[in-house]
């Protein structure tokens, strides 16, 4: 498929970085950097406040300049098309509830290779959490990431049952890292 005279394949489209906020989280979701566009990546992320970079897809760019940066980089892959297994959702959540506690107003970062799947779900999870209804947070998420989450994705989001893994126990500050 053509745009305008250029061989621009559809696939190739992707939607620009969109932010996500709901009582004070932010997220914001893109499709994955290129080592080649890394640089412009860097700029969007320090604009967002972005302190941390899930990578929910297999790692494919270099993560040093990021680290240089001082933006940490975690790998929580799981299969395309796929809601995520519990390690990576436990996971996620350790990295949220650290996040928000030690700095609120921060963004955390979540990308798969489009930003249309598996990244969308991660953030729907933590809406969840918070007390959305997740056919809220999937509308809330597709009226600034059109196309995003799959059918398989969206019926893993209607089972989900929320556990309060964003509250922070007792008031404390939680201990949990990622490893």
């Amino acid at each position: 498929m053509s745009f305008g005279g250029s061989n621009v394949r559809l696939k190739d489209i992707r939607p620009a970085p969109c932010e996500i906020e709901f009582k004070n989280t932010k997220f914001l979701i893109t499709d994955r950097p290129t080592d080649q566009n890394i640089h412009n990546y860097i700029q969007e992320l320090k604009k967002h406040n972005v302190k941390d970079v899930v990578r929910v897809c297999e790692p494919s760019y270099n993560t040093d300049k990021l680290k240089k940066e001082g933006i940490n980089v975690y790998d929580l892959e799981f299969d395309d098309g796929s809601p995520p297994p519990d390690e990576v959702i436990n996971k996620w959540f350790e990295l949220l509830r650290k996040r928000f506690h030690e700095a609120p107003g921060s963004c955390i970062a979540v990308h798969c290779v489009a930003g249309l799947g598996r990244a969308p779900v991660m953030v729907a999870l933590a809406l969840i959490e918070q007390g959305m209804k997740y056919e809220d947070a999937v509308v809330f998420i597709r009226e600034k990431r059109r196309g995003a989450i799959n059918a398989k994705q969206l019926a893993y989001l209607e089972k989900y049952r929320p556990k309060s893994r964003l509250k922070v126990k007792n008031g404390k500050k939680n201990s949990c890292t990622l490893q």
